[in-house]
């Protein structure tokens, strides 16, 4: 099946194009970095208005670098959910403006379950795995047993990774991004020398929380005032960064063992981070476990992961209509009921 795929449930207003839910012949990203920057983070009314601006641009530069035609594309598949509000109808309306207009098959989407499914448009992963997605809004653990089947094993309590990377980043006086600032300084600081915390680490659950670790560094500047010690801005990145890797790392494979899996698939915008890639591959080669961590590219927000599920629940059969709408919070394991028939296979 060849689909159009749409994604904006934050600020990126992406397309893809792809054939049997594994080969990408087309995969646009529009960003709103730069238009973002200046607000120091995501503004959802501009960022509804870039992503009308930007969508039909986007559709149309996917099919002529797919080399296709609307008349060619089988399926159309959109993120519904979870994100902004606004961001999201805009996707949503103009999938179902040319799934009504050319009489084609519309799916809606969960956005975390396309970043779960972006490992299988490079390789085959066979079920189950462990996941971790970990991004700006989502830290969760999962046991993916098959397309529309995730059980929760362990989330954060309070702030995602991405979320502390931001929030870190802002009382730095870094710009935004700031997660890709904080591992770009990071990489020439010294991982040791402050010492915080990495909140519930021995707890025994498999659950995260980083608001704590947020505050340890706000308390540490205030005390210990960047511009008057000998500890640098690069340091404190660089030891902020490793403590949030250390906790990611510890408790992914800690629910690994615990629940008897030995493949882990990495997804999300914070699988970007070049310290999580590294220190989940040290620990992987460690414990004798499989480790899958789609490229950067397919960690961020993109249309091509989205279009993975969409081509096997279209090849199930199943369907949206036309009164699908955008769904801000939709946690994964509440899918809806028309999914609980799928086959894992």
């Amino acid at each position: 099946m060849l689909l159009l795929a749409i994604e904006t449930s934050c600020d990126e207003t992406a397309a893809a194009v792809v054939r049997n839910g594994r080969e990408v012949l087309a995969n646009v990203i529009s960003s709103q970095v730069k238009v973002h920057a200046e607000y120091g983070g995501v503004v959802p009314e501009i960022a509804s208005r870039k992503h009308l601006e930007a969508i039909p641009l986007v559709i149309g530069e996917a099919l002529a670098s797919a080399a296709v035609s609307l008349d060619e594309i089988e399926g159309i598949a959109v993120t519904q959910g979870p994100g902004l509000a606004g961001a999201l109808l805009v996707g949503v309306s103009v999938a179902k403006a040319i799934a009504f207009a050319r009489r084609l098959p519309l799916i809606g989407i969960n956005h975390i379950e396309g970043h779960l499914a972006a490992i299988f448009l490079e390789r085959p992963v066979a079920f189950p795995f462990l996941a971790l997605a970990v991004s700006g809004g989502h830290t969760h653990l999962y046991r993916v047993e098959g397309f529309g089947r995730y059980r929760p094993l362990g989330q954060t309590l309070d702030d995602a990774a991405g979320e502390a990377f931001d929030k870190v980043a802002k009382l730095l006086g870094l710009p935004y991004p700031g997660g890709i600032e904080i591992d770009r300084l990071a990489a020439t600081g010294n991982e040791l020398a402050v010492a915080l915390p990495r909140p519930l680490l021995h707890d025994g659950s498999c659950n995260f929380s980083f608001s704590g670790l947020k505050t340890a560094v706000l308390t540490y500047l205030q005390k210990h005032p960047l511009s008057e010690g000998a500890v640098t801005i690069n340091d404190l990145c660089a030891s902020f960064q490793r403590a949030v890797c250390d906790v990611l790392v510890a408790k992914t494979f800690q629910a690994a063992e615990a629940d008897g899996i030995e493949r882990v698939v990495v997804a999300g915008g914070v699988a970007c981070n070049s310290v999580l890639r590294r220190t989940m591959t040290e620990m992987a080669r460690q414990r004798g476990v499989e480790l899958l961590i789609p490229s950067p590219l397919l960690c961020s927000d993109n249309a091509a992961m989205i279009a993975v599920p969409a081509d096997y629940y279209l090849e199930q059969g199943l369907r949206g209509d036309f009164s699908l709408d955008a769904l801000a919070s939709w946690p994964l394991d509440k899918l809806g009921r028309w999914r609980d028939n799928a086959d894992s296979h």
